[in-house]
């Protein structure tokens, strides 16, 4: 990520725990890019700003709520003025809540799907124009939208969220804009901990099949790699990262090993 510019939305940092947002802000400084850290909360977005330039990166903070389309081009307007150039963004900005999905008022339904697609939807519009062939988009999504349960708008914002990634890869190929979008997994950071309470950190971490807890670094090091060049022809791709599905049947019996060379008609793989 050499000599690029990025913007990354939500990007502040609050608290202990790393968003997803700061921690893909973090790497991408560390590869070599000049990162816009666009956050509402001015405090938070010096913060990982202080952080990134602490670690030798470079990186500028911008204050903006993305719900408001003129903030939006101000933002992206900034970023051109500071850096030269813009070419990577990240629509990480997130909202939500338990509630059921009939169980929020219009006003909060608004709210959320102007947070989780809109947004996303406002920021893009704007870069556009600015953003070179061979530039690249990454949208943050949620294995939310595949769970079968309660329905929560947030859910269904962020299938739309991946639609607009559909949309957006095909009508920005021809102009040699990737992109793409991450599914995030049930990773324990901050947007998780404002959400749930910390008993859920085993069984969610019990629900995947690498029993393992993801973090907000595992999301930023496949934004990162779905921005770079080693991903040049990957576009219009939902890259799920989830620690693995969850085990639907007991594992059957051990694989044994396949021998050097098998006799005539012997029978090699799984043991009876």
């Amino acid at each position: 990520m050499a000599g690029r510019t990025a913007l990354v939305t939500g990007a502040g940092q609050n608290g202990t725990l790393p968003g997803v947002g700061y921690a893909t802000s973090r790497v991408l400084a560390a590869q070599g890019a000049r990162v816009a850290v666009l956050d509402r909360d001015e405090a938070a977005a010096v913060r990982t700003v202080e952080r990134i330039r602490a670690a030798g990166g470079t990186a500028h903070a911008l204050v903006a709520d993305v719900t408001d389309d003129t903030a939006c081009a101000r933002a992206v307007a900034e970023v051109v003025e500071r850096f030269g150039v813009l070419d990577a963004l990240v629509n990480n900005v997130a909202a939500g809540d338990r509630a059921g999905l009939f169980e929020v008022t219009p006003q909060r339904f608004d709210e959320l799907v102007a947070v989780n697609l809109k947004s996303a939807w406002q920021v893009t519009r704007h870069a556009v124009p600015v953003l070179p062939p061979g530039s690249a988009i990454v949208n943050i999504s949620s294995v939310g939208v595949r769970m079968r349960g309660p329905g929560m708008v947030y859910s269904v914002a962020k299938a739309g969220l991946e639609n607009l990634t559909d949309g957006a890869a095909s009508t920005l190929g021809p102009q040699g804009i990737r992109v793409n979008c991450v599914q995030v997994g049930a990773i324990w950071g901050a947007f998780a901990a404002a959400n749930m309470p910390e008993e859920m950190r085993e069984p969610r971490r019990q629900g995947t099949a690498l029993k393992t807890e993801g973090t907000a670094w595992d999301i930023a090091h496949a934004a990162v790699f779905l921005l770079s060049d080693r991903a040049r022809w990957i576009s219009g791709h939902t890259l799920t990262v989830d620690g693995g599905p969850p085990h639907r049947f007991p594992p059957g019996p051990p694989i044994t090993a396949v021998p050097a060379a098998a006799p005539a008609g012997a029978s090699v793989g799984r043991s009876s």
